[in-house]
């Protein structure tokens, strides 16, 4: 006795669906890094190419932030893993490597090692 599968269905979804959403629920990544109490990044930390700037200015960020809730060395490496995280596969295998090179910096900074 043969068994018969369903066909997919492949429409796509109304855009009625789609229009009813918010435009600040799709870029929520963006608006942690912006308004969360984690830190107040200067602009562009992350697009440095140098993992000692990145770490330094991450850092600086950290020890003067008045939002964060946690020490300045735990916001500043979870704002910098939470930014790798969200990027996932988008990310070049340059800019990751940069970025791991950024979170080896911030524990030598901060006397971590």
């Amino acid at each position: 006795m043969a068994t018969t599968r369903k066909k997919k269905s492949t429409r796509k979804k109304s855009t009625k669906a789609k229009a009813g959403r918010k435009k600040s629920a799709r870029r929520w990544s963006q608006r942690v890094t912006q308004e969360s109490d984690a830190l107040d990044l200067e602009h562009g930390v992350f697009a440095q190419k140098d993992p000692k700037r990145i770490a330094a200015s991450l850092k600086r960020s950290a020890e003067h932030s008045r939002r964060r809730k946690a020490g300045a060395y735990r916001s500043a490496l979870s704002m910098l893993t939470f930014y790798i995280n969200r990027a996932g596969k988008n990310l070049p295998a340059t800019r990751r490597k940069t970025l791991e090179a950024a979170k080896d910096e911030l524990r030598r900074q901060f006397g971590r090692e």
